[in-house]
C-alpha cells in the first residue's frame, strides 16, 4: 500500500509540478500530451559538448518567452547524450534515451528537435536555428 501511494505521489509531483518542465520519459510525455491535448517537443542534444545545443539552451529553451508559451502549449521531453563522466546518465536512462534516438532521430543529428503530436507521431523537425524565441517558436507550432 505504501509503495501505491508513493507512487502516485510521485507522478502527480511530475504531472502537476512539472508539466512544463523537461521531461525524461517518453511514456509519461504522452500521457500528459493526451491528457492536456498538447504535442511533444522531442530535443536530442549533447548537453556538454555539442555547441548548438548548449546556445539552443541559452537562447531559446530558457528564455522567459519560451518557458511561458510551452507552459501552455508543449509537453517538453529532452533525450541527452553527454559525453563527461561527471554528466554519465543511468543505465536506464541511457537506455529509453538510446530507444528515442533509434525510433525518432537515426541520422543522430544534434542538436535535433522533433514535434510529435500526443501519440508520438512525427509532424516535424527542425535543429538550432541563430534565431529569437518568439521565430523559434512559431516554427515549432508550425508543425
Amino acid at each position: 500500500m505504501k509503495k501505491i501511494t508513493l507512487s502516485v505521489l510521485f507522478f502527480l509531483i511530475v504531472f502537476i509540478g512539472t508539466a512544463q518542465e523537461w521531461l525524461t520519459n517518453i511514456e509519461t510525455a504522452k500521457e500528459i500530451a493526451v491528457e492536456k491535448d498538447q504535442h511533444i517537443v522531442l530535443v536530442f542534444q549533447g548537453s556538454d559538448w555539442c555547441a548548438p545545443c548548449i546556445k539552443l539552451e541559452k537562447e531559446i529553451w530558457s528564455s522567459k518567452e519560451f518557458k511561458t508559451y510551452a507552459k501552455n502549449n508543449f509537453v517538453l521531453i529532452k533525450a541527452d547524450f553527454p559525453r563527461k563522466k561527471t554528466n554519465k546518465l543511468t543505465k536506464e536512462q541511457q537506455f529509453q534515451n538510446n530507444q528515442l534516438m533509434e525510433k525518432y532521430n537515426l541520422r543522430g543529428y544534434f542538436p535535433y528537435v522533433a514535434v510529435l503530436d500526443k501519440n508520438g507521431k512525427v509532424l516535424g523537425s527542425t535543429g538550432y536555428k541563430k534565431t529569437t524565441p518568439a521565430k523559434y517558436i512559431k516554427i515549432l507550432a508550425s508543425f
